[in-house]
């Protein structure tokens, strides 16, 4: 028994990956202020909506507006729009048990605000032009809707999708038939301030996909992931990938062969969405590795193609790495796993 606990510290161990060269950034100052919209909207007067809605507007000068026309997706409210004031009506009463849930598993958020503070430190340090956000705005919205965004003004963060893997609704018939396990299980309050980081990620430079090859979507994903790591320093590799740490491991202790899957079914260059868009989406795994690789592990491939390439470019910021060009860093990383 002894031994099988000693085996389990040490998976655990590698895949906590702190990064022991991380920059200190505890003297950069950034703005950060948490504001919990949940609190104020279930508190609204539903006997007088259109004026309890007025005083939430004050208070949530854009982010009202996103999360009735955004979130909610209602095509407008006012005085007059009975069918729209119904709905929320209903939404508020329906979702209530939630929020109940909500106000036990965020009781203190304080441990979360810290990390995405921390996260937005090391924007400022590696992308000082940038403007970041200075609030993170907390809401529940629909199960089936939006969880973490960038508004106009704010981070904004779906705590219904933040619950715990445990949470009673997703393990219900309805909340596998929208997010079966393998999503579900990524559902908890540690991924708050890595979906963040990505938010600001590609609000710093956008994904770019269209019609790309197979190896140079990788890249560009694996791109995020590097920054990611950067901005996350202390944040374990199985939450910033969305990997267990079985999967993980199985990917560092198959890498090569992997690579040799791509290799010889001739999918690098491959700009076919039917044959590529497996490896880089969401799946219980991946099919042609077996049941117990990931899902997505084109991720994990250029992840390691832009960690070659970085290894022998060091001076480049992380700016520059966005705009690089993804078939430059396949050329020059030589990647080539053994």
């Amino acid at each position: 028994m002894k031994r099988t606990g000693l085996v389990l510290l040490i998976v655990a161990g590698l895949f906590s990956c702190k990064d022991k060269n991380a920059p200190n950034v505890s003297n950069i100052k950034v703005e950060l202020t948490v504001k919990r919209f949940e609190q104020d909207f279930f508190a609204l007067d539903t006997n007088r909506m259109m004026a309890s809605l007025q005083q939430v507007g004050e208070k949530y000068p854009y982010f009202l507006g996103d999360f009735l026309y955004n979130i909610m997706e209602l095509p407008g409210i006012s005085d007059t729009s009975t069918q729209e004031q119904a709905l929320l009506k209903k939404f508020i009463g329906d979702y209530k048990p939630v929020k109940d849930s909500a106000d036990v598993v965020f009781r203190n958020f304080s441990t979360i605000e810290k990390e995405v503070k921390q996260g937005l430190q090391y924007v400022k340090y590696y992308f000082p032009a940038y403007k970041a956000p200075t609030q993170l705005v907390t809401y529940i919205g629909p199960m089936e809707g939006f969880s973490d965004v960038i508004t106009r003004d704010a981070l904004a963060v779906g705590l219904q999708l933040h619950m715990g893997n445990k949470y009673s609704l997703y393990r219900s018939s309805m909340g596998q038939s929208v997010f079966p396990d393998y999503i579900s299980r990524r559902f908890t309050p540690d991924y708050i301030a890595v979906n963040c980081m990505k938010n600001i990620i590609n609000d710093i430079a956008p994904e770019k996909n269209g019609s790309l090859p197979l190896v140079e979507l990788m890249i560009e994903k694996g791109k995020r992931l590097f920054v990611l790591d950067k901005l996350l320093p202390y944040t374990e590799d199985t939450i910033k990938t969305g990997y267990t740490a079985a999967q993980l491991k199985g990917c560092y202790e198959n890498e090569g062969m992997i690579w040799n899957f791509f290799l010889t079914n001739n999918l690098l260059f491959n700009i076919e969405p039917a044959n590529i868009k497996s490896y880089l989406e969401e799946a219980p795994n991946t099919p042609e590795l077996g049941e117990r690789s990931p899902g997505a592990i084109g991720v994990f491939v250029g992840w390691q193609i832009v960690k070659k390439y970085m290894a022998k470019h060091s001076e480049l910021s992380l700016n520059e790495l966005l705009n690089t060009d993804a078939k430059r860093i396949f050329e020059e990383s030589k990647y080539k796993p053994g």
